[in-house]
């Protein structure tokens, strides 16, 4: 299996390109075009050898929760010419990740457990175990760093300092809310309970878009609603989609993005069933078969794609 590890696009109209930990963007005079590739990032750090297919697989969830949320929050996409293509609206980007938590898991329960009771200036209730539901969901903002690791923020930090106007920030709340309360719904639907996820907003024209991806397995967490509380009560580790396997299998192998530590290594059976596990996320989460496309040995079709939704 071949993956999409990077593309070096260059079209007449072009203004600007970025390449961040996963994606691909091309900038023009009012829009962009966003390429998912193949790359795999975890603790901020991409790690060496890019996942098949995960780039289609990011995309297309994105796709289908974007369009069952525009009725909830404005979003960025204009089209999308292809499986793992965007074309969107330019926003002035928010120097912030809005990041909600329904559950105490992952990051979260890595600092609970630290015996930390703050988490970006919410104080957390005590006698909480991993996994357990918070009494309401509670917003984690994160600062949003072009590279290295995002720091953990506090509302109240971020406009002192001013990186958020209060208005602004006021609204970025608000849709964060409204859209975990929706895609909760929807992974509702799916036999899923949706943990946690991280939304970015961006504004054009004095509107607040939701921009990127939401609601993918990179973003967000979800667990199986099936068997969740009985494994609760007996403290077992639950079910869930989301790219934790991945930081778990770091971390089981000395690696958490720390300084002076090596990625261990990935053999291809690891980049295969890594591959397999985000087809899994795929057919769980939108209730229909992955039908992979190899755009990797064939990188002029995403050209022309992008192309002719441009110019």
């Amino acid at each position: 299996m071949q993956a999409l590890k990077e593309t070096n696009f260059h079209f007449p109209q072009q203004t600007g390109f970025y390449r961040g930990k996963v994606r691909d963007v091309y900038y023009f005079k009012d829009k962009l075009a966003l390429v998912a590739t193949d790359r795999i990032s975890a603790f901020d750090v991409v790690l060496p050898r890019a996942i098949p297919y995960k780039g289609q697989v990011l995309n297309q969830i994105a796709a289908s929760f974007l369009e069952a949320t525009a009725n909830v929050v404005p979003n960025w996409v204009l089209s999308q010419p292809a499986p793992n293509v965007t074309i969107g609206r330019q926003c002035e980007t928010f120097k912030v990740e809005m990041v909600i938590r329904g559950y105490l898991a992952g990051h979260a329960w890595r600092e609970y457990s630290a015996g930390k009771r703050t988490l970006c200036g919410v104080t957390l209730p005590e006698g909480l175990r991993e996994n357990d539901p918070f009494p309401e969901p509670i917003i984690t903002p994160t600062t949003k760093a072009a590279e290295g690791h995002d720091e953990d923020i506090s509302r109240e930090e971020i406009l002192r300092q001013g990186i958020v106007a209060e208005q602004d920030y006021v609204q970025l709340e608000a849709y964060t809310r409204a859209l975990f309360k929706r895609g909760s719904e929807l992974a509702a639907e799916r036999g899923l309970i949706l943990v946690d996820t991280k939304y970015e907003f961006g504004k054009a024209d004095g509107i607040i878009y939701v921009i990127d991806e939401i609601h993918t397995p990179d973003s967000s967490r979800f667990f199986y609603s099936e068997g969740y509380q009985e494994r609760q009560s007996k403290g077992e580790p639950q079910r869930q989609l989301s790219k934790e396997f991945v930081r778990q299998w770091l971390i089981e192998n000395g690696f958490q993005g720390k300084e002076g530590q090596q990625v261990p290594e990935m053999t291809d059976a690891k980049i295969s069933e890594i591959s397999q596990r985000y087809i899994e996320l795929y057919e769980q989460l939108l209730g229909k078969k992955f039908v992979p496309q190899d755009y990797a040995s064939q990188p002029h079709t995403l050209q022309e794609s992008i192309a002719a939704n441009i110019f």
